[in-house]
């Protein structure tokens, strides 16, 4: 059994629960502006998950508003790099300006998942993030190609896996695009993430077991049930005795 884990949420992108959310999270991934979000709104995020004492990170994501990031698209890997680099680098100033420093860095939507199969995306990711700052640690997949992007250049991980999230059996996420994308009971979505801090591995929606990795875990911010979700998880990690504590960047 795993004994310290992260328990992460993606904010700042518009839901009205995101007080509520970091006071049972210890990450909070913010959106940049490109998929949510807009100068005040990632300031006040950063403000908000300081004053909780939460570890900030940012949420860097395709430049596509209409889709909320969440579309696949063709993109190559010097505009990945740009794209990342501009958000991630706007971030670190707002959490100057706010007295805190960026903690680490999540891609999202579509990105993370392009950049989970996709080696010249992966490693644009990677040298955006040691572009703006070193120290920062890089929330990625187990085994995917932004975890081996991140450890050949080495730049510090955690491995993240998704509490409200269904697999496939080669270990991603099931497409959005599918009715069973998403669990809805919080009390099976906590006693499978039990599992696979106990067990190594996660149930696939066709049954098999799937080897996985834990780190972090993430519950997302903008469903109805996600306070409901957090809530539920953390007690039941907190009834196994399991520490929840954010990952900490080099110093």
């Amino acid at each position: 059994m795993r004994e310290i884990v992260d328990l992460n949420s993606d904010l700042g992108e518009g839901a009205e629960h995101d007080e509520e959310i970091l006071e049972l999270v210890t990450s909070a991934n913010i959106a940049c502006g490109f998929h949510a979000g807009d100068p005040d709104s990632i300031f006040a995020s950063i403000r908000a998950a300081k004053e909780q004492g939460v570890a900030t990170g940012a949420h860097p994501s395709l430049a596509d508003r209409e889709n909320f990031g969440r579309t696949e698209r063709e993109v190559s890997a010097s505009e990945v790099f740009t794209l990342v680099t501009y958000q991630i680098g706007a971030f670190r100033a707002l959490c100057a300006a706010a007295g805190t420093e960026m903690n680490h860095v999540k891609p999202h939507g579509a990105l993370y998942n392009m950049a989970a199969c996709n080696q010249a995306l992966a490693q644009a990711i990677v040298h955006a993030v040691l572009a703006v700052d070193t120290r920062l640690i890089l929330f990625v997949p187990a085994r995917s190609a932004l975890e081996i992007a991140a450890v050949e250049l080495e730049l510090p991980t955690a491995r993240e896996v998704f509490a409200d999230r269904n697999y496939m059996p080669d270990g991603s996420l099931v497409p959005r695009s599918r009715p069973d994308a998403l669990l809805r009971d919080p009390v099976e979505a906590a006693e499978r993430v039990v599992r696979m801090l106990r067990e190594g591995v996660v149930r696939a929606v066709d049954g098999s077991d799937v080897p996985i990795e834990v780190e972090t875990i993430c519950v997302h911010g903008d469903t109805p049930e996600a306070v409901g979700f957090v809530r539920e998880l953390r007690r039941r990690l907190e009834s196994e005795r399991v520490t929840i504590a954010p990952p900490r960047r080099r110093r």
